[in-house]
């Protein structure tokens, strides 16, 4: 869509779903800033600004009531930010019109993330915005994005709320966005917690969390509770096991540095593959609204047991310590698999694996859902593999079931298909949104469905903290394992006992068009 065609419904959705959370059934009457402190930064740069072009091409960011300003330590004008962006926006595409408009809309104001001189200067600058925008005051809306390490966030936010925060009495409100890590384990995420809390309302917070805006993740809620065929085989007495993959087939590039002061649990398996596991795991919600899901999604986290120890599994791969930023002496894992168990009426006995790796053979991520064996196998199929229902978040988006059929021709003979519903071909023409741009628009209309509550981060942390300890103690050690392949063979030995039953002899195939 080209950035003058504005529509009357989407200017309609901007305005009327941005009301609900935090101020409902208060109408938006004011112009809309976004602030993206770390403007320089690298996710600024590749994530965040792309994420609002994206946005304002589709019509959700109307130039006549957004402005966006830049804020970094870094001493930039508005052009030199306007030009370090740019080539992160364009793609090589011939949007060059529309691309200057957009960044006609950013402005930067440079300032230490401590000090009041740049805060009271952002605030001017937007204030001025606002003003020439004839907003009544108070009823502007201000989102603050910080694109910044953690360790700022309480000073930041601090800044922000003396000099920054809009009020709100007439319909305007001040929203804050933070990037996780939200801390390194449950004291620390507490403390970080407390700090940001006593400055910002819970409904102002947004703790962001990218895999919660993936299409397909999005889609497990959907899934489940709208689809009657799932509802009777979601279960123990169904369900031998699941498995929840990510899967990389590079190491750290460059970033061994500050991986190795988090490695791969912290990084992907507390957050992202937990995240899934909540949807895949909790009751169903009496309703959408946020809170009820994040409700059960804290129900189904209290009910984890204690992780045990033989239960997991930790791989470094050969050559990560060569990197000159990584310590020779690291235990920091670069590959987990850690085996979760519910305690409850639906999921007794049936183990969870969360598995996570770097510099493996491929590159995917996905929910593996395997079926019991059929009693009473009378074609004598089952060491063909069990039925699966497999959802791949990426690459490829992909939602397909695993099932025996008869092999074709004049023999009783059986064979693994699926039956496969591929993104790509199904949706041919429609663009999958991207993460970012799917939970900034939830951030503007108040919907926190997709992000983090305090109690939930809280929980998790408590699940994975004593193993964390552990590690860091070194009383829990990595194997080696060789770049490119599966990851340690302890990982499949571990799979293998938790009940895990392997296909032979198929694959799947995304189809073409």
């Amino acid at each position: 869509m080209a950035s003058a065609a504005w529509s009357i419904e989407k200017r309609a959705s901007f305005k009327t779903e941005s009301s609900v959370g935090d101020d409902d059934n208060v109408p938006d009457t004011g112009c809309l800033s976004i602030i993206v402190l770390g403007a320089s930064g690298d996710l600024a740069k590749k994530k965040t600004f792309p994420a609002l072009f994206n946005l304002y091409r589709q019509g959700f960011l109307p130039p006549d009531e957004v402005h966006i300003f830049g804020y970094a330590r870094t001493k930039l004008s508005d052009d030199d930010l306007r030009d370090r962006i740019r080539g992160y926006l364009s793609h090589g595409k011939d949007n060059g019109e529309e691309l200057s408009k957009f960044l006609q809309l950013i402005k930067y104001v440079s300032g230490a993330y401590d000090a009041e001189e740049g805060f009271r200067a952002l605030d001017k600058a937007i204030f001025e915005h606002e003003v020439s925008t004839k907003s009544s005051e108070g009823s502007a809306r201000r989102l603050f994005y910080l694109a910044l390490p953690p360790s700022v966030y309480p000073s930041v936010c601090k800044m922000i709320k003396l000099y920054c925060t809009n009020k709100s009495d007439l319909g305007g409100w001040t929203r804050i966005v933070v990037e996780k890590p939200f801390g390194k384990d449950l004291a620390s995420a507490e403390q970080l917690s407390s700090q940001i809390g006593e400055l910002f309302d819970e409904p102002q917070i947004y703790r962001i969390d990218h895999y919660l805006g993936k299409e397909l993740v999005q889609n497990l809620l959907v899934l489940r509770f709208a689809n009657r065929f799932f509802l009777p085989l979601w279960n123990r007495d169904n369900i031998d096991n699941v498995q929840i993959v990510f899967r990389e087939d590079f190491g750290t590039e460059g970033r061994g540095g500050y991986f190795d002061e988090y490695g791969i649990i912290r990084d992907i398996i507390q957050n992202h593959l937990l995240q899934v596991f909540c949807l895949i795991a909790m009751e169903k919600p009496i309703s959408i609204r946020p809170e009820h899901i994040r409700d059960e999604k804290v129900k189904v986290l209290q009910s984890v047991e204690p992780i045990k120890e033989e239960e997991v599994v930790l791989g470094q791969y050969e050559g990560y310590t060569a990197d000159p930023t990584v310590p020779d002496n690291s235990n920091t894992p670069t590959f987990a698999t850690v085996i979760l168990r519910i305690h409850n009426e639906r999921w007794e006995g049936v183990p969870f694996i969360l598995k996570a790796g770097k510099a493996l053979n491929s590159r995917k991520a996905e929910v593996r859902v395997q079926f019991k064996d059929v009693p009473g196998d009378i074609f004598r199929c089952q060491k063909q593999g069990r039925n699966e229902f497999v959802i791949r978040l990426q690459p490829s988006e992909a939602i397909y079931m695993k099932l025996t059929v008869k092999q074709p021709g004049l023999e009783m003979s059986t064979v693994q298909s699926e039956l496969d519903l591929s993104y790509r071909q199904r949706y041919s023409g429609v663009t999958i949104p991207e993460a970012y741009e799917r939970l900034i628009l939830d951030t503007i209309r108040g919907d926190q469905q997709h992000f983090v509550r305090r109690d939930e981060l809280k929980e998790a942390w408590e699940i994975f903290t004593p193993l964390l300890h552990r590690i860091d103690r070194g009383e829990k050690k990595t194997v080696l394992y060789k770049p490119g392949s599966r990851g340690p063979t302890e990982a499949d030995e571990l799979l293998q006992r938790a009940g895990y039953v392997q296909t032979h002899g198929y694959i799947w195939i995304p189809p073409t068009l």
